[in-house]
């Protein structure tokens, strides 16, 4: 998939240290694309938007949390 107009933003939880960045791209038509911000040119994961509700939803329920 061609990704050239894809506007990124880094996500409000990355910090400003260098440590674990993603970006996403939400402009594309049917397509929202995620990278690793320290690896512009590596390798995206691109989500249907009602993958990327599903997973944001998740995300921000614990879904994905690690048990402490």
């Amino acid at each position: 998939m061609d990704l050239s107009d894809a506007v990124w933003r880094k996500s409000s939880r990355s910090g400003g240290n260098g440590g674990q960045c993603v970006e996403v791209a939400a402009n594309l038509p049917e397509v929202i694309a995620v990278r690793d911000s320290k690896n512009p040119n590596g390798p995206k994961l691109l989500f249907t938007p009602t993958q990327w509700k599903t997973f944001v939803g998740g995300v921000k329920t614990g879904k994905f949390d690690s048990p402490t």
